[in-house]
């Protein structure tokens, strides 16, 4: 490698290296005293200790699987549920069977991402995961056995939906899952300390806000497209002046009405 090839060739190098490679690179590149040199070594250092810090995250979110596996547990569910608080729409459960010492950059408690984040990772996930399922309660169902029973139901059916029978299943929230066989750990706040249940939530959400975008074409008038059914002052306003539609829940929403 030539320390006198131009900056915006070293440039180039620097782009497209790849993380592990990239310490080696840097080194060679060090003794080089132009001042452009020196600008892109202390960039792509930046750029590597932000993914060393990642990394050790991500470590960090597989603890519990981990916990698991080495305890003889072979395929290990992470369960998490988006839509209990909404006046509208249903709610949306996912069970993710994700690969051991899994190594997704940048997957996270799907609150804390952007919707092009979630949108990103949603489609890595797919491609990563052993098997995933989907869970969706519609609002009719919800009003007939309450929020709770019929979370349950939907994660139930997202369990039953993957294509392999897990033999510990790790449940984001406090609630154990009513009638399943299958040994249960639950975590408060798991969407952000487990991988297995970040990426559930991922999916329950991104399913969930496409098909809420879906019901803003059917019923423009009440703008799902920007609060996804949730208790808005506008949506509540909307509700006020026009009354409710179909994928209202009308368990939800009767303290809003005249």
């Amino acid at each position: 490698m030539d320390p006198k090839s131009s900056v915006k060739s070293i440039e180039n190098i620097l782009k497209e290296v790849s993380y592990e490679e990239l310490p080696n690179i840097l080194e060679k590149f060090k003794s080089d005293s132009r001042q452009g040199v020196q600008n892109l070594i202390k960039r792509y250092q930046k750029k590597y200790d932000a993914y060393v810090i990642e990394l050790n995250r991500i470590k960090k979110l597989n603890t519990y699987e981990n916990n698991w596996h080495s305890k003889g547990y072979e395929v290990v569910a992470g369960i998490d549920e988006v839509g209990r608080g909404p006046l509208a729409g249903p709610v949306v459960a996912a069970a993710v069977i994700l690969p051991k010492d899994c190594c997704i950059l940048g997957i996270n408690d799907s609150k804390k991402l952007t919707p092009s984040k979630r949108e990103e990772l949603f489609d890595i996930i797919h491609e990563e995961a052993i098997s995933i399922g989907i869970g969706i309660v519609d609002p009719q169902t919800i009003d007939e056995l309450n929020i709770l029973q019929a979370t349950f139901k939907a994660m139930k059916i997202a369990l039953e939906k993957l294509e392999i029978v897990p033999d510990m299943l790790i449940i984001d929230g406090n609630n154990t899952l009513p009638d399943v066989p299958i040994p249960q750990q639950n975590i408060v706040g798991g969407d952000g300390k487990s991988i297995s249940i970040a990426a559930a939530s991922i999916i329950a959400k991104v399913t969930r806000d496409r098909i809420m975008n879906a019901y803003h074409e059917l019923y423009p008038e009440y703008d799902f497209i920007k609060h996804k059914g949730y208790g808005t002052e506008n949506h509540i306003k909307a509700i006020q002046q026009r009354g409710l539609c179909p994928i209202h829940r009308r368990s939800f929403t009767q303290n809003f009405l005249q």
